[in-house]
């Protein structure tokens, strides 16, 4: 924010900023807390493995997606930071959940907001934006969102909510009902209440930094794997011990995976990573989607990969417990992309070889 729009805030009354505060609060308590589903194992093999998956449905927030906790903390950061007052332009750079999330917390609060994305961004998105009120605003390419958004920010005297920093900032990672706490507290009375894994992808770092902290504030025994697409920086640099990666090609799964590591992304918190395949990630999204009798998004296919992988290893080596993951958002919102083979033969996206695996998994509990 500019210095003269940081001026006009300060000199508002602080009357504006506390019913904002107040709607946002009113909204969440209204919308209570997400499910934690008990995925139905194949009983052939995981009776006796004892073995339980967990998936945390964030698709049942009001906007349909993991990015309505970011874009309420986001908010609510901006707002009790004096970044936002009345009349301020929001802006934020996404073409996607996180934007249709931020979008609906601003009309709330009666603001404009403006999402900066590429020019390549599916109708379909730009449509969820603009229903909850947003305006796109279009770049010639990826890497140029960040830039564009700040010059917005100051030629309007808004602000640049910028998930991609403040991600990892904006979230009370000791508690107060973030997802992580959530997570812990729904598995209070199940067989293995403290899991051995919980598995997340990354597109701010944000969630992964959340649950990584407070796994170890808690001191629980539980480890934190990041999964991630192919097109990534998050894995090589995890892989390497260098954050200054920069991918070439952009990941082409959406909601996670990143071309540079982002700011908000906490290597140190993470236990382990797992590098998986975007035909596997499309793959595992048509599994759950029919195992569930609902479309998961493809970030979701990520995620269930790598809990997969990592039951596995659990069911060969005798080890007991649970693994948890989330389902991230609704595969209704890809319809017209990953539901559809022509999309997907013109992506080169094949999920047959990953799907056979699946397969075989759900049969013996064996992993490729």
């Amino acid at each position: 924010m500019s210095a003269s729009a940081l001026s006009v805030c300060r000199s508002q009354s602080r009357s504006w900023v506390d019913n904002a505060v107040r709607l946002i609060e009113a909204d969440t308590r209204r919308s209570a807390d997400t499910h934690l589903l008990r995925y139905p194992l194949p009983s052939s093999w995981s009776k006796d493995a004892d073995v339980a998956l967990y998936l945390k449905d964030e698709t049942t927030h009001i906007t349909g997606s993991l990015k309505h906790r970011l874009a309420r903390s986001l908010f609510l950061y901006a707002l009790c930071n004096g970044w936002i007052c009345e009349n301020t332009t929001v802006i934020e750079a996404s073409s996607g959940s996180t934007a249709v999330s931020e979008a609906y917390f601003a009309a709330m609060l009666e603001l404009p907001f403006i999402a900066v994305m590429p020019a390549s961004t599916s109708a379909s998105k730009i449509a969820l934006i603009e229903s909850q009120g947003g305006r796109c605003h279009f770049v010639a390419e990826s890497g140029q969102v960040y830039d564009e958004a700040q010059r917005l920010a100051e030629e309007t005297g808004g602000h640049y909510l910028d998930q991609f920093t403040n991600a990892e900032r904006a979230t009370d990672w000791r508690g107060n009902n973030n997802i992580a706490e959530s997570i812990f507290d729904q598995l209070g009375d199940e067989t293995y209440p403290i899991p051995e894994w919980i598995v997340v992808g990354a597109g701010t770092g944000g969630t992964s930094a959340t649950i990584g902290r407070y796994i170890r504030y808690r001191r629980h025994a539980t480890r934190l794997c990041v999964v991630d697409p192919e097109n990534s920086a998050f894995f090589p640099s995890y892989a390497r011990g260098d954050a200054d990666v920069v991918m070439r090609a952009s990941s082409r799964i959406e909601g996670i995976g990143r071309p540079r590591v982002e700011p908000s992304f906490l290597p140190d918190v993470v236990d382990r990573m797992i590098s998986v395949p975007d035909g596997a990630s499309v793959a595992a999204a048509y599994h759950v989607s029919r195992v569930l009798g609902r479309r998961v998004g493809p970030s979701t296919g990520t995620n269930i990969w790598g809990a997969f992988a990592l039951l596995a290893e659990m069911v060969a080596e005798g080890r007991r417990g649970s693994v948890v993951t989330l389902l991230a958002d609704s595969g209704d919102r890809y319809a017209d992309t990953y539901f559809c083979d022509e999309w997907l033969t013109s992506h080169g996206l094949d999920p047959s070889g990953p799907a056979e695996a699946l397969s075989e998994f759900e049969r013996s509990g064996c992993w490729p």
